[in-house]
Order: C-alpha cells, then structure tokens, then sequence
C-alpha cells in the first residue's frame, strides 16, 4: 500500500517542480519585460523632451532671422555688450527699442546653449508681450529688459519639472508672483534655464535636458542647482536672471561662473510659484533671488520688485520697499571676516580672496574685525544636514519613484535608499575610521519622531541667537568670508556635500548673502592646492582638493553677509568691493 503511494506521488511531484519552474520562468520575463517596458517609455519621454526643447531653439532662431531681415542695421554685439544700467537708460530714452534688445539676448542665448546646454524652454509669448509693452505709455524700472529663470519658477503654460520626468507635460495654471511683478515692471522673461535633478545637488544634470558645462571650462560645472542661470549668464546670454538658494543653489553658481548674486533674507522676494522637492521642509526656506553681472544690476532688480505689486500679490512679503539711501552710502563700514570656518578650509585661491578683501578694505578705511562662526562642525551635521534629511530622505525618494535618477544625484540616493537602521550600523562602525562620513550616516538617519524635529527647530533658533549676540558683541555692520570656489570639476558636487557647509549656514541664520567675484586662480594657486590638507587631512579635505584641481585663470569670489532684512546694506557693501578690485585691476 505503501509502495503503491509512492509511486502514485512521484508523477505528482514531478508536475509541481515543473508547474513551479514555469511559474517562476514566466516571473522572471515578466518582471524583465516590465523594466524593458519602463525603460523604454523613460527614454521616449527622454527623447520627447528634448525634442521639444530643439524645437523651441529653432523657434527663436526663426524669430531672430525674421527680425534681422527687418532690420539688419541692428548691432546686436553691442547690445549685449551693454551693462544693465545703461541698456535701461538706452531703453527709457528711446535710443533703443525693445525689439532689438530682445532679438538680440535670444540670439545669443542660442549661441550659449549650443556651447553649454543650458536652456530648457522658450518662452514664446514674450514676442506678444513685446508688442503689448511698447503700447504702455508708464515704463517701468525694468522696461524692456530681457530676463532668465530657473526652470523651476513657475511660468504659466510652461513646464517646472525641477529635473524630473514625470513633470513634464505639465503646463502651470498661472506665473509665479515674481514673474507677475516682473512683468508689471516691464520685463521681458525670454528663456528657462537647467537645473539639477529635485534641486538638491550643486552639480547642474538632469536626466531631462543632461549635463550644463561651465562657460569658462568645460571640464567645469556651472554650479547647482541654478547652474543653467549661471552659465547663461557668465557667457552672455542674459543679462538678469532669477534662481532659488536653499543651501547656496544662486551663490556656487555664481562663484563658479564669475557672476554676482543675491540670496535675500527670506519672504523678501515672493516665494509664491516656486516648484520644489522639499514641500514642507521648514528647517530653513528656499528663497528667490537675483543673478547678473554686477551688482547695480542686483540692486535696481532689487528696487524693482520690492514694489506694491510685490505686496499685494503676496501679502506674505513684508512692505519694505527698497531703500537707496542705505545702498548709496559711503560711510565707514564695520566688517567681521574670516578666512575659514574650522570645518571646511577654503581652497588657497579662496582664501587669498578674502585676504585681499579684506586689506583692500581696510586701506578705504573700513574697520576690519576678525570673527569666528560657532561650532560649525555641530551646525553642518546637527542642523543643516539633519534638518534637510528630517524625514531620512523619503520625500526625494517619492519623488523619484518611477525616475531616473541622474548620475550627479545617485550617491546622495543611495544612502537615502538604506534602511535607517544601517546607517546607524555605517555611523557607528565609521566613527573611528572616518569620522565626518560618520556623522553624515548619522544625520542621514533623520529625526526620528516629531518631538525631535521639533528641537532640532528650537536648537537651531538657539545658535542663531548665539551667532547674532556675537555680531552685535562685535558691533558689526557686516560680515566677509570665503565662497565656494573655484568651479569644481564635473561630477564631484554630487560625492561631496560637505561643500555647502560655506553656503548653507547663511540659510540657516536666514541672512541675506551675496557673491563677488573677485580675483582668478594662479599657477601658484594650483601648485599650493596640490599640497592642500584642510583642517582634517581627512578624505573630504582630499576630495576638495581633487575637485578644484585644473581651475587656474577660473574665477575666484567673495561671500559678502548682513543680518537679517538688511538686503541694501548687503548690497552697498557687495558694492564695496567690487569697486575697490576694479580699481586695483586698473592700477
């Protein structure tokens, strides 16, 4: 009976292992059918994309042929020669049309792109606002003036991806407050520009549009994550521009591209219609700000906007309007500064920056007072990091579902891919080997619980009341340090986050800050890089090293700091020093 049982079972068992095998075969080209299928709609999609955006780069080619057979006497190197202060009178008093000054920033905002991929979308209804504008009898501040964004401020039907796929074809409603205020002062918004992938990386790729090269190198990137502004910009193809800072997204572009800009306190400037991928984040704001070649072009945009437009389109925006008298002043000015902040030791040619700021200042007669930012290892792990990553990275990885995720973007992704528990395991088991790598595991790991973000808030409030009371202690009108620079080589912002640290901890002060070119890097520059060490002689000081490797003749800036609400005296003092470095580039 036995035996006859198992014969019986045999043929059974056979059948199962064959039924179980096919079932799982047939898993097997499912589930590779399915990736194939993914793939294949994401590369369409990749293709659609840019076949668009070719297709608006031939659109504004046609528009500028179409204008030049008009009027081929229209020198439009000239044009674009100008500053933003005299392309505004040249406008104002007729002696320019606002025709040529368009016409010729989009041909050579074609040109750019070609070299550097840096637009993402045209904006053709700027042809009809032309013609709407030059009926307006009131001229506003910016009359005629072309203007870049960063792809992700909002323009109504348009895309703002912010680098990702599953945004596109998804034409906004309506502009974003400071596109309407823009053109209620007689701006011309003309292009968007590249950004990187969720906005989260200073590198500037995305897998939409790619990779945006530095106008000065092409080994370089131009910064993130308002790198297409910055490109644009530092080769000639606008002439004001707009991008968002969370931890330094307008000031390394600006670095790295020999530009200026203008991260303002936050809520001066409208945040309303900005696209994002950090909803929510409250650990310190995003804000919107100017880019242009100099800073009188910051400040008239400045004066421009904070305007009754600006507050009544957004009654969130406190109605301070722009005062001159504190941006044309000339008295003394009482200036902290530092070379480093004990965490991060700037590049030499960083360092020399701020050297020779601050004894060209000191020779003006300004009062030069060193200063010492607090506990800013504790500041870069504890607030910045682990207030940008309270919730262990979920939000971006939501975001990022169903995407590609760009080269740039990918080693911050794989941490925020490992379960929390591992990397407390990294953290841990990293702390004698590498401790700064450590702390970043650590503070990848998020807060944890709402009561624990909840001090993670009041603790950063506490050292923002400790780094005013020694400014105030110090009686300082401003403050002087390094920026980000030079320009990094390709590919190395996204492995090296410890580079914010020279940016973020003015977002998190919520202090207004802007960059000023200042000097180039020398061969001597580059021969003491090689023997860089930094504060740590660590693998991050290592990476900083290799980075900027290959900058000489690269722009070099200055970060320039005021408290709070104080944009004018920001700017006055940006002013400052760009003035001194001109006269000493003359003599």
């Amino acid at each position: 009976m036995i035996a006859y049982n198992l014969t019986q079972t045999a043929p059974e068992a056979e059948f199962t292992t064959y039924l179980l095998g096919t079932i799982l075969a047939c898993s097997v080209v499912t589930i590779a059918l399915i990736q194939w299928a993914r793939k294949k709609k994401i590369a369409q999609k990749i293709e659609t994309a840019r076949a668009k955006r070719e297709n608006k780069v031939k659109e504004m080619k046609k528009a500028v042929a179409q204008f030049k057979q008009q009027k081929p006497e229209e020198d439009g190197e000239s044009i674009v020669a100008l500053s933003l202060s005299e392309l505004s009178e040249k406008l104002k008093n007729g002696s320019l049309s606002p025709d040529s000054v368009l016409y010729a920033y989009m041909e050579k905002a074609v040109e750019v792109h070609e070299e550097l991929n840096c637009l993402t979308d045209f904006f053709h209804e700027c042809q009809t606002e032309l013609q709407e504008l030059k009926k307006t009898e009131k001229k506003g501040l910016l009359y005629g003036i072309p203007v870049s964004l960063k792809e992700c401020i909002d323009y109504k039907g348009h895309d703002s991806t912010t680098g990702i796929l599953k945004r596109l074809d998804q034409p906004l409603l309506e502009d974003s407050v400071i596109v309407q205020v823009l053109k209620k002062q007689g701006a011309i918004p003309f292009v968007a520009t590249n950004v990187s992938q969720t906005l989260i990386c200073y590198d500037c790729s995305n897998p939409s549009y790619g990779e945006t090269l530095n106008p000065l190198n092409h080994k370089k990137g131009p910064g993130g994550s308002s790198g297409g502004e910055g490109a644009l910009i530092g080769g000639g193809g606008s002439i004001l521009g707009f991008g968002t800072d969370t931890a330094g997204s307008i000031r390394i572009p600006a670095g790295f591209c020999g530009i200026c800009s203008l991260k303002p306190t936050g809520n001066r400037l409208s945040n309303h219609g900005l696209s994002e991928c950090l909803e929510g984040m409250k650990s310190f704001v995003s804000v919107t700000g100017p880019m242009a070649r100099d800073v009188d072009s910051l400040a008239l945009c400045m004066k421009a906007l904070l305007c009754e437009d600006m507050f009544h389109l957004d009654p969130a925006v406190p109605p301070l309007p722009f005062n001159n008298e504190i941006y044309t002043s000339s008295s003394p000015l009482r200036i902290g500064y530092y070379e480093s902040d004990g965490f991060l030791m700037p590049t030499p040619s960083a360092k020399r920056a701020v050297a020779e700021t601050s004894q060209l200042l000191q020779k003006a007669g300004h009062t030069l007072i060193p200063f010492s930012p607090p506990k800013m290892e504790y500041v870069f792990y504890e607030l910045f990091l682990k207030g940008i990553m309270a919730d262990a990275g979920t939000t971006l990885l939501d975001h990022l579902k169903g995407d590609i995720v760009d080269p740039s973007l990918e080693p911050s992704i794989k941490i925020h891919r490992l379960p929390v528990w591992l990397k407390k395991i990294f953290a841990f088991v990293l702390k004698p080997l590498a401790p700064r790598f450590a702390k970043m595991y650590s503070a990848a790991c998020g807060t944890g619980s709402v009561k624990n973000l909840w001090r993670l808030h009041a603790d950063a409030q506490h050292y923002c009341r400790e780094y005013i009371a020694e400014w105030m202690r110090l009686k300082l009108d401003v403050l002087l340090c390094p920026a980000l620079c030079p320009a990094f080589t390709i590919g190395y912002p996204g492995q090296f986050l410890g580079g914010v640290s020279v940016t973020g901890i003015f977002n998190i002060l919520n202090f207004p800050a802007g960059i000023v070119p200042v000097t180039t890097v020398t061969q001597e520059d580059e021969e003491q890089l090689k023997h860089h060490k930094g504060h740590f002689d660590d693998s991050m000081d290592h990476f900083l090293r290799k980075a900027a490797e290959g900058g000489v003749g690269l722009p070099v800036a200055v970060q320039c700091v005021a408290l709070p609400w104080q944009e004018e005296l920001c700017l006055r003092f940006m002013k400052e020093v760009e003035q001194l470095n001109h006269k000493k580039k003359k003599n």
